[in-house]
């Protein structure tokens, strides 16, 4: 034992002993908590990746807003009335032919002899007492409100004008009972102008002001006798105001306040302006 010990002291003195290597123990232990550090902040990372995932898929979008249908207004002659977009004018055309969007109602200009085009996607709805146009055929029959009504089937046909090709489409409603009738018509497509078309409806409390152009077209003789009986069917009291007029004979009706088309409610009064 003694001689073991004796050796092993004499190995350790000739083998030589440097500081401790306390900078690699210190770069290795950085790199040690490098590692779990990042270990870590990746681990976070991930939890708060499901995080945000998951709560992505509870948290409900909001819901899409369906953009509002635009405003319209009735127009109507005795109960039937059709429902146009409140913007529409009256009677923007020429000779007859939209030009914009449009309401046709007693179209001074419709009788003037002179051809214009409609340009494209423009859409308009006509409407008059009376008898329907010449070219009207009755397709289909329906009831619009109970009320047995004609339909003309939409057709198109392509116009040309120039170089350029405008498809123009119409269809007709007549509803003989009440003897109105309408006509959409459209530069844009078939369907708009069934759209337009399934807007007519029959009011009982209310009433669009007849026309008295329908009696023969602008006023041209004493017609006043038989637009009175207009007004009582569409359940619309009469008030009359004459005024001197030296171009009409006497009964002529140079105008009506409210102006035709406007949808009142039954019983109210129309001034009705007679030359005398």
């Amino acid at each position: 034992m003694t001689d073991l010990t004796n050796l092993l002291t004499r190995t350790a003195a000739r083998t030589p002993v440097g500081p401790p290597p306390l900078a690699a123990l210190h770069t290795g232990a950085k790199r040690r908590r490098r590692r779990r550090t990042a270990t870590s902040m990746g681990a976070a990372a991930a939890a708060v990746g499901a995080v945000i995932g998951a709560t992505t898929l509870l948290t409900p979008h909001p819901p899409t807003t369906a953009a509002a249908p635009p405003p319209t207004r009735l127009v109507g002659l005795g109960h039937a009335v059709i429902a146009v977009p409140a913007d529409w004018p009256t009677n923007k055309s020429n000779c007859g032919t939209p030009r914009q969007d449009t309401l046709l109602l007693d179209d001074p200009t419709e009788a003037q002899l002179c051809m214009f085009y409609r340009p494209a996607g423009v859409e308009s709805v006509q409407l008059a007492n009376g008898g329907p146009r010449a070219d009207f055929r009755a397709d289909r029959t329906l009831e619009i409100d109970g009320v047995p009504a004609e339909r003309q089937q939409t057709t198109c046909a392509v116009s040309k004008r120039l170089k350029t090709s405008v498809t123009f489409c119409s269809g007709t409603v007549f509803i003989p009972s009440l003897l109105v009738w309408f006509r959409a018509e459209s530069s844009t497509d078939a369907a708009e102008v069934d759209r337009m078309l399934d807007r007519i409806q029959i009011l009982s409390e209310q009433s669009g002001v007849p026309s008295y152009w329908s009696l023969g077209g602008a006023p041209t003789g004493p017609v006043v006798g038989k637009y009175t009986p207009l007004l009582a069917v569409a359940g619309l009291k009469a008030r009359y105001k004459q005024v001197k007029s030296p171009s009409y004979p006497t009964g002529t009706i140079l105008g009506v306040s409210p102006a035709a088309g406007t949808v009142l409610p039954v019983g109210s009064t129309v001034t009705v302006t007679v030359a005398k």
